[in-house]
């Protein structure tokens, strides 16, 4: 799997461009604030529809501009594709080799890409919900029907937040608590299930990938971490009162975590910073290789200013273990490593590029 072009108009800070990357190792380079990873995250959005810096739309479009457009060919499936997207006042129109689609969601398994960003180095220390969004947008491109499971559970988890705050001023209100308490163990016990089989195939290849970084000094364990033992239905009927107080549903894959341990420790309370940039690695190497099984190829990599973080050893194991796949690196200099590539300097939107073919 591997981008062909990139031409976007309107989008972010971005000037219009037409981008042909490396079939290979994409450097893309300047100073920081011109657009790298604006650049990035356009082609991310044809994973699905979604920033991974979490963005809106409105943040989307340019400046000034109606709208934003981008087109992405890419080769998939043993042919060439294209994907467009337009984005004005708040709508989005999404198209797949010219026939137009409901929602990005569609294009869920199309595209196939992995993203490292500076963010994701805060997953070991950071909250259980930065490890829940990794888990969950990893599911969401190995198993498409996951998305709409998890957005049926947000939407059921919002209608019984709120009603638990009207029970308070509609006590009548009480006896309808339990068709959402139905439904949110429902699609809340699937996605549960999908997590726990995902996470059954990501654990032992983390485990490698995280013995390789470390030379072998320590085993990392990764499991889940469920917010109820037995029955979820059981849990959130004990837990209604403590609910129905606080406003707020406290059993449920929404309270869940990414359990991380270090030689038996937990990693969150004892690794070092080192040992944690060598889980994120093995967390995203991992990534990469489950998506490779499920969709059967090999998936884009992205790679926004994370070098800069790790020390030699680890960004060499980094690019050596992603060898044969198409790597997009973002940095404010250019990457020391020689070989073969397509270097990109960015300025104030506009990219340009450096052929590069060094010995």
């Amino acid at each position: 799997m591997r981008v062909l072009s990139l031409t976007a108009r309107g989008f972010r800070n971005l000037g219009e461009l037409r981008f042909e990357p490396h079939e290979g190792l994409n450097v893309v380079y300047g100073k920081n604030a011109q657009g790298k990873t604006n650049l990035l995250e356009a082609m991310w959005l044809f994973t699905g529809g979604r920033s991974f810096r979490g963005a809106k739309d409105s943040e989307l479009v340019r400046f000034g501009e109606e709208e934003a457009s981008l087109a992405l060919s890419f080769f998939s499936q043993e042919r060439e594709q294209k994907a467009e997207l337009v984005l004005r006042a708040g709508a989005r129109r999404f198209t797949l080799n010219g026939v137009p689609q409901r929602s990005g969601a569609a294009l869920v398994g199309r595209f196939c890409a992995v993203v490292f960003s500076p963010e994701h180095l805060s997953l070991v220390k950071g909250g259980p919900a930065e490890r829940r969004a990794f888990l969950d947008s990893a599911l969401c491109q190995v198993r498409p029907q996951y998305a709409a499971v998890f957005a049926r559970y947000r939407h059921t988890l919002n209608q019984r937040n709120a009603l638990l705050k009207d029970i308070a001023r509609h006590p009548e209100l009480l006896d309808t608590l339990s068709i959402w308490d139905e439904r949110l163990c429902r699609y809340g016990e699937q996605l549960v299930r999908d997590r726990k089989a995902y996470l059954e195939r990501l654990a032992p290849i983390a485990a490698k990938h995280y013995e390789g970084i470390s030379g072998g000094r320590e085993a990392l364990e990764v499991f889940y971490e469920p917010s109820f033992r037995e029955s979820m239905a059981e849990e959130l009927f004990a837990a209604r009162r403590e609910d129905l107080r606080s406003g707020h549903t406290s059993v449920g894959p929404h309270r869940d975590d990414l359990g991380l341990r270090l030689a038996g420790a937990p990693a969150r309370m004892f690794a070092s910073q080192g040992q944690q940039r060598s889980i994120v690695l093995a967390l995203k190497l991992a990534e990469a290789a489950v998506l490779a099984l499920s969709c059967g190829e090999e998936p884009v990599v992205f790679l926004d200013d994370v070098l800069s973080e790790l020390d030699a050893g680890r960004q060499e194991y980094l690019l050596r273990t992603l060898g044969g796949r198409q790597v997009f690196l973002t940095g404010c200099g250019t990457i020391p490593p020689a070989g073969e590539r397509g270097e990109f300097h960015v300025s104030q939107g506009a990219v340009s590029r450096e052929d590069a073919a060094r010995p």
